[in-house]
């Protein structure tokens, strides 16, 4: 019956406009002024996804986040009987169905609700989600994309965390994405994203200037500086992995405090350096910032420079820096017993988490 959910909500958003009207007017005429006509759409996309099942465990818990907070901010949480009934009652609305399947449905809503009531529990305070518009999209290698993005609102995150990401070419689906800059006086963020799976895919390949998305709550991932730590860093990234430490390096230069950063840079050839001109920029405006690049497959490279990103990194190590490290999961496989055997302290040690919603 899986299968069955899944192509029967594909069906529902074929109707996205008027399944979100519907949705809005069930839920309003069984607990009025709970949710805001203008939230029903993303609320319902995001809900309808959920119960419908077919996300990975990162997708989940974006969509999870997105969804307590938002039952929490439009107090839903006692009404979840009546929100699973206008999920249903929407979905066997745009899409004629058996018994089997309407019964299917609500199994599924009823499931959606238990898994949104913890994350509810974990939710803070603020917006479920913020409206953003993107201002410039720039194709600077092959497969990869440099979003600059305005929110309707400012977005309050900090460097190095993860923000769920959401685009209207697939609505209800959430990634994870880490803003590449610390916050900025025009409220902009911006995004490296590299065409992976369908959501990446839409980002670098299909939205444009004037598309909208939307952001979901901010979230720790284990990147953040230590705010009572004033050690050197050395900073190790492989490919849109640069995003969240080149933010690390913008927060340095925001409150100058005598340390001394190195960032090493990752990739298979010097083609391959999407971010290269505002690393470049950021070095010759900073003497504390030493950018070594590392090269794994570029016969050019010089010796200093070949290699992978961490082996180049370890050869740049001092005792008593800081290590953040983020890259593509090959990259980060090992690489605390790598690091550790090389005599990184533990708790020097920072490699992503799995956000938790």
């Amino acid at each position: 019956m899986t299968a069955a959910l899944a192509t029967s909500w594909s069906t529902t958003l074929r109707y996205a406009r008027a399944a979100a009207d519907d949705f809005w007017c069930a839920v309003e005429d069984r607990c009025p002024g709970r949710l805001p006509e203008r939230a029903a759409a993303v609320f319902l996309a995001a809900l309808g996804r959920l119960a419908s099942g077919g996300d990975d465990p990162a997708g989940r818990a974006a969509l999870l986040a997105v969804l307590g907070h938002a039952y929490r901010r439009y107090r839903l949480l006692p009404h979840q009987v009546a929100v699973e009934a206008a999920l249903t009652a929407t979905v066997a609305r745009h899409v004629p169905g058996t018994p089997e399947l309407a019964a299917a449905w609500a199994v599924a809503a009823r499931r959606a609700s238990t898994a949104v009531t913890p994350a509810v529990a974990r939710a803070g305070g603020g917006p479920a989600w913020w409206p953003a518009e993107v201002i410039d999209h720039d194709r600077p290698a092959d497969g990869v994309a440099i979003l600059t993005v305005r929110p309707w609102r400012r977005l309050p995150f900090r460097p190095g965390q993860a923000v769920p990401v959401c685009t209207g070419r697939w609505p209800g689906r959430w990634r994870w994405y880490s803003p590449a800059n610390a916050p900025r006086p025009d409220g902009t963020v911006e995004l490296h994203v590299r065409a992976v799976a369908a959501v990446s895919r839409a980002l670098v390949h299909a939205v444009r200037p004037g598309d909208p998305l939307w952001f979901g709550p901010p979230h720790d991932v284990g990147l953040g500086l230590d705010p009572s730590s004033r050690a050197d860093l050395l900073l190790v990234a492989g490919g849109t992995g640069l995003a969240p430490l080149r933010a690390l390096v913008e927060q340095v230069a925001a409150a100058p405090a005598g340390r001394r950063v190195t960032l090493v840079v990752g990739a298979r050839a010097f083609a391959d350096l999407y971010d290269a001109i505002s690393l470049d920029k950021l070095q010759c405006a900073h003497d504390w910032l030493t950018l070594v690049p590392a090269f794994s497959h570029d016969p050019l490279a010089g010796a200093g420079e070949r290699g992978d990103a961490l082996t180049v990194a370890l050869d740049h190590y001092q005792p008593g820096q800081e290590v953040h490290l983020c890259g593509p999961p090959p990259m980060l496989a090992g690489s605390r017993l790598r690091l550790l055997a090389a005599g990184v302290p533990a708790d020097r040690i920072h490699l992503p988490t799995d956000p938790v919603a």
